[in-house]
C-alpha cells in the first residue's frame, strides 16, 4: 500500500510518499518534500502568512514528491493529512488541499494526530519498541508511554510549550529564524560559558516555562543595557548572549530529563524516544542519552529529516490506521486546533 501524507499544522508544509510492503517488513520513504515559512528577524510566524504559504506551495510540493517517488496518481492508495493539533489557518490550508486531491483523485481521506504521526515515525525509523516517548516541539510538550491502544500523557507542559520558550527568546535577542530560532540558540549555547539562576519549576509531572521565559527576558534587558558592565560573580567574565542562551538550554533540558526519567521508572521502561523538532536538539539528546545509561537503558532519537514536522510520517501513521479499515469521510474531514494525543485509537498495535 502507498500512502501520500500532506502535513501543514505550523509553519513547515511538508508532502511525503511512503510504501507499506503487501508482505510485510520495514517502511519504503519514497519521497519527503519540505518546504518552510521564514519570518523575518525578531518576528514570529502569523497564521494569516503562513496559511498563504501553504496554499501557494502545496501544489507543486505533491508534484514534485510523486514525481521524485516515481508513482502515478493510480499507485496511491489513500491521501492522509494532519486533522490537529495546530495552528488553525494553516491547518484549515492543507485539509483544503487533501480533499481537493481526494475528489480529483477519487482516494480515501485519513485524519492524522499530529502528535501520533511523530511518534509513529519515530518507532519506524529507531525501531524502539516499547519507549517512553519525549514529544517537544514548538507546541506540544508531552512525555508519553503506551497502553492499552492509546498513547497515555504522563506529563506535559502547563503553559507554553519548550520549543515555544526557545522561539520567543530568539526573537527577544533578534536572531534569525533560518533555518530555525531554536537551531540557532542551540548554536550560541555551544559558546556559552556561564550557567545563570533561572525558575526550575517541576510540578510532579508537569512542567511550566512561561516563568523562566520572563525571567531570561529580563535578564537580556540587563544585558542589552550594560552589555560590558555585567559580570559572573565568580570569574569576573562578562556575561553574553551565549551564556544566556547556555543556561536557558540547560535549565528547562534538565526539568525534561527529570519528568522523563519518572516516568520511565513508572513503566518500567529502559528506553526513550525524542521526538519533534526540539528533539534534534544535540543537547538535550546528550543529557537524555547520560540519565538512561546510569539506568542501564538507552535514548533514540532522529535526525531533523524526521524530527522536524515532515509529510512523511503523516502518510506512515494515516497509513497504519488506513490498514485497519479507519477512514475520514468528507463531511468529517475537518481540521482542530485541539486534538489530544490520547483521544486516538491505537488499533494498530496490540
Amino acid at each position: 500500500m502507498i500512502a501520500l501524507g500532506l502535513e501543514g499544522s505550523a509553519n513547515k508544509l511538508g508532502v511525503g510518499v511512503i510504501l507499506h510492503p503487501s508482505k510485510g517488513g520495514p517502511a519504503q520513504i519514497l519521497a519527503n518534500i519540505r518546504h518552510t515559512f521564514v519570518a523575518p528577524p525578531g518576528m514570529g510566524f502569523l497564521p494569516k502568512d503562513t496559511a498563504k504559504h501553504h496554499r501557494s506551495w502545496v501544489a507543486r510540493l505533491v508534484k514534485h514528491a510523486l514525481k521524485e517517488a516515481g508513482i502515478t496518481v493510480a499507485d496511491v492508495d489513500c491521501i492522509c493529512y494532519t486533522k490537529g493539533p495546530g495552528m488553525g489557518a494553516p491547518l484549515q490550508s492543507v485539509a483544503v488541499s487533501a480533499r481537493m486531491l481526494s475528489l480529483l483523485w477519487h482516494k480515501e481521506l485519513v485524519g492524522v494526530n499530529h502528535c501520533v504521526g511523530h511518534i509513529e515515525m519515530g518507532r519506524e525509523i529507531t525501531g524502539a519498541q516499547n519507549p517512553v516517548v519525549l514529544y517537544v516541539s514548538g507546541g506540544n510538550t508531552q512525555v508519553i508511554a503506551y497502553a492499552s491502544q492509546r498513547y497515555r500523557i504522563f506529563g506535559e507542559a502547563l503553559d507554553i510549550a519548550v520549543g515555544n520558550c526557545l522561539d520567543r527568546f530568539a526573537r527577544t535577542l533578534n536572531i534569525s529564524n533560518d533555518p530555525a530560532p531554536g537551531y540557532n540558540i542551540e548554536q550560541m549555547a555551544k559558546n556559552g560559558r556561564h550557567l545563570l539562576d533561572l525558575p526550575y519549576t517541576v510540578k510532579g509531572m508537569d512542567c511550566s516555562f512561561a516563568g523562566i521565559l520572563t525571567s531570561i527576558d529580563a535578564l537580556a534587558a540587563k544585558l542589552k543595557q550594560d552589555s560590558t558592565g555585567w559580570a559572573d560573580e565568580i570569574s569576573s567574565d562578562a556575561i553574553t548572549r551565549e551564556d544566556l542562551c547556555f543556561s536557558l538550554q540547560e535549565t528547562i533540558f534538565a526539568m525534561l530529563v527529570e519528568i522523563t526519567e519518572r516516568a520511565m521508572a513508572h513503566v518500567g521502561s529502559s528506553q526513550v524516544l525524542i521526538v519533534g523538532g526540539v528533539g534534534c536538539n544535540e543537547r538535550l539528546q546528550e543529557m537524555m542519552g547520560i540519565m538512561a545509561r546510569e539506568r542501564g537503558g538507552s535514548v533514540h532519537a532522529t535526525d531533523e529529516k524526521f524530527c522536524i514536522d515532515n509529510g512523511i510520517m503523516i502518510a506512515h501513521a494515516g497509513l497504519l490506521a488506513y490498514r485497519t479499515g479507519f477512514v475520514t469521510p468528507l463531511q468529517d474531514s475537518t481540521c482542530t486546533q485541539r486534538f489530544r494525543t490520547d483521544e486516538v485509537l491505537v488499533k494498530w498495535r496490540e
